[in-house]
């Protein structure tokens, strides 16, 4: 195994020296506990709504709690923020600054950006005088990362497959797409923030706290990058995907103004373009987290339908709990070290895609100990929820379920279910069977005396029973449309509720293991990454295929939509499908380029010489069945050592 970031590295590690059984250590108290410290911060590009803030490490510095930062003051005549603060005397004291957007109206703060690195910022006991930090910069990095959600909510448009359907007149020209929240509950004299409103709608009321970010999937990577919404929106060329994503206290009570503007061709450079029409987006719309509407364009001057427009949204909300914190964050990290990583599949791999499929179940506990004990860097695996949304590990969404209990089993009484529809009790206590079993009528595993050969083992039980050295690479499997409009699985859970039953056990009982989620359903992506900031997330992609149907959603079909949506997202990295990489090897420059993590997946990963060569490619993990037999590297000593002590433990 590599060294990695959640562990500490054995060759830091300090000699302690055993002291003697008569010495007695009496700990000895400064003189002063305590001392005023001046922290000063130099930083110039605040929006006016934006302030800085401090955490840290003592209870003074609010111990990494989002919800107890100390706001600094701000030196107008140097640009630096500054406040005194009573630290302690006897120990390190640990900080870092952040800056948010503060809604003095509703009492709201949004994390805008803050500083990220693996080691914070230190006031060493010895330490004598302050100095004046400059933000985001330490170490001789640059540092910063975007926030996640704590109090507000997000709302993401997304206007895929040239949406609008306009008047003949106006077919074929460009237009530009403008989102504004728009308050319902009305007080005295609305708030306007000309910024980013037109002349045409002045008259709207904005909601205070609300922030407003766009981005156009595109190989220009600044397109990509999410940025403020200009007053005129974002210009939609054919086949585009543009993402417009609210930030809002309560997106319950906003309503959202869309406007389309296009330039005329007789107008000159400096002429705003004209305002086409509108439609209004009511709240009561809405579905809980995802949907799809279709919408009349209503004409800006007769107020006459000029055509429609349809658009998917999803809707993010924080987590009830609090769980995320400053103290540390993994979501952007990875050494350049950090190359050809070996990944276990399933655990030892998949057992039923060939008759020559693996001797040990996919997803059990026993196929990833088994991997772990070969070798595994990492072990990859599938994450859904059972009726009673508990994360069980199962790939396949829907299972086979015997009428009756008994070894001879009549495949004439098989049920086919869909694993969501089962409770934990019903999947691990029913007799239940793979889909392959139940198809071919065929009994592939006599393992029922086998505790830890049992399919369905908890997330909660798989994060302890595995050794914290082996990282994980949670798959959230959800349904996808296809692109003839059919669905993996119909009706699943409400996809805010499925992502945070899985969070909230991996931000629980995860502890110092490195853990990289990764998912096919892009929106399922943008979740994680804003839901909580410890862990990075991959966007897993098929890419150009012969071998699976394409997904509806232009963000999956190639690897540089998946570049361009992983930069949108502001996730790690991505997971292509090892075919479309072999096709054109130039796609890993592509990611890496892009400052992205690449990870591969696939069936032509199981040859030595493939693997070998991808690693030779520059990716950074490959994924792979039986890991056992294909691994190109040699097991570490010290898993040696674990293996034998256990044996000897049993034998003894």
């Amino acid at each position: 195994m590599q060294s990695w970031f959640f562990l500490e590295d054995p060759k830091r590690r300090k000699l302690k020296i055993p002291k003697k059984m008569t010495d007695k250590q009496i700990p000895q108290k400064p003189e002063i506990a305590t001392q005023n410290w001046v922290f000063s911060v130099a930083l110039s590009d605040l929006s006016p709504k934006e302030k800085l803030f401090i955490t840290g490490s003592t209870p003074e510095l609010g111990e990494w709690d989002y919800r107890k930062m100390i706001p600094l003051e701000h030196n107008e005549n140097e640009n630096v923020w500054t406040k005194t603060i009573e630290i302690p005397n006897y120990c390190d004291v640990y900080y870092r600054y952040v800056v948010c957007a503060v809604n003095e109206e509703c009492n709201d703060t949004r994390i805008c950006r803050w500083e990220c690195g693996i080691e914070p910022r230190v006031i060493k006991e010895s330490m004598l005088h302050p100095v004046i930090d400059h933000f985001g910069e330490y170490g001789g990095n640059e540092m910063l990362i975007r926030g996640w959600l704590t109090s507000q909510s997000l709302v993401q448009f997304k206007f895929i497959d040239n949406p609008l359907k306009l008047k003949s007149r106006l077919a074929g020209r460009l237009m530009h797409i403008k989102v504004t929240p728009v308050k319902l509950s009305f007080g005295t004299e609305p708030h306007i923030e000309e910024s980013s409103l037109s002349t045409d709608t002045m008259d709207v009321e904005t909601p205070a706290g609300v922030y407003v970010e766009v981005a156009t999937l595109d190989n220009d990577p600044s397109l990509c990058s999410l940025q403020p919404q200009e007053q005129f929106g974002r210009e939609y060329r054919p086949n585009d995907t543009l993402l417009v994503n609210v930030f809002a206290p309560n997106p319950k009570n906003i309503a959202f103004l869309i406007d389309f503007y296009s330039y005329s061709t007789r107008a000159s450079s400096e002429d705003p373009p004209c305002h086409i029409g509108y439609t209004y987006v009511l709240p009561n719309m809405f579905k809980p987290s995802e949907g799809l509407l279709e919408l009349p364009v209503t004409c800006n001057i007769k107020h006459r339908p000029l055509g429609t427009i349809n658009f998917e949204y999803l809707i993010i909300c924080p987590m009830e709990e609090n769980l995320s914190n400053f103290k540390v964050t993994y979501a952007k990290h990875w050494d350049p070290n950090w190359t050809g990583l070996e990944v276990g599949h399933r655990g030892l791999g998949a057992s039923f895609k060939t008759k020559e499929g693996n001797s040990i179940r996919e997803n059990t506990i026993a196929s990833l100990k088994k991997a772990a004990a070969s070798g595994a860097d990492m072990l990859e695996f599938d994450v859904q929820l059972s009726k009673d949304m508990i994360p069980v590990i199962y790939h396949d969404f829907h299972v086979c379920i015997s009428m009756k209990r008994k070894r001879e089993v009549d495949f004439s009484e098989m049920l086919e279910l869909p694993v969501k529809d089962l409770t934990l009790e019903h999947l691990q206590k029913l007799k239940v069977y793979h889909l392959v079993e139940g198809r071919n009528h065929e009994i592939l595993f006599y393992d029922e005396d086998l505790e830890e050969h049992q399919p369905f083992p908890t997330l909660k039980d798989t994060l302890e029973a595995l050794d914290e050295h082996v990282g994980f690479n949670i798959e959230l499997k959800w349904t996808m449309e296809l692109k003839d409009g059919t669905f993996e699985l119909n009706n699943p859970f409400d996809m805010n509720t499925y992502v945070d039953k899985v969070l909230e056990v991996v931000l629980k009982y995860a502890r110092s293991r490195r853990i990289v989620f990764s998912c096919f359903n892009p929106d399922i992506c943008t979740m994680v990454r804003y839901k909580q900031n410890k862990y990075p997330v991959m966007f897993l992609t098929v890419g150009v295929s012969e071998k699976y149907p394409p997904y509806r959603d232009p963000r999956c079909l190639s690897i540089p939509a998946a570049v361009q949506n992983a930069i949108s997202s502001d996730i790690l990295g991505i997971v292509v499908h090892t075919e479309d990489l072999l096709r054109d090897p130039t796609q890993v420059k592509l990611a890496t380029d892009a400052g992205l993590v690449i990870f591969c997946w696939g069936d032509d990963n199981n040859d030595k010489n493939t693997i070998k060569k991808l690693k030779e490619m520059g990716l950074h993990a490959v994924i792979y069945d039986k890991l056992d037999q294909y691994t190109t590297k040699e097991v570490k000593v010290h898993e040696i050592y674990n293996f034998v002590h256990s044996f000897c433990y049993i034998l003894s």
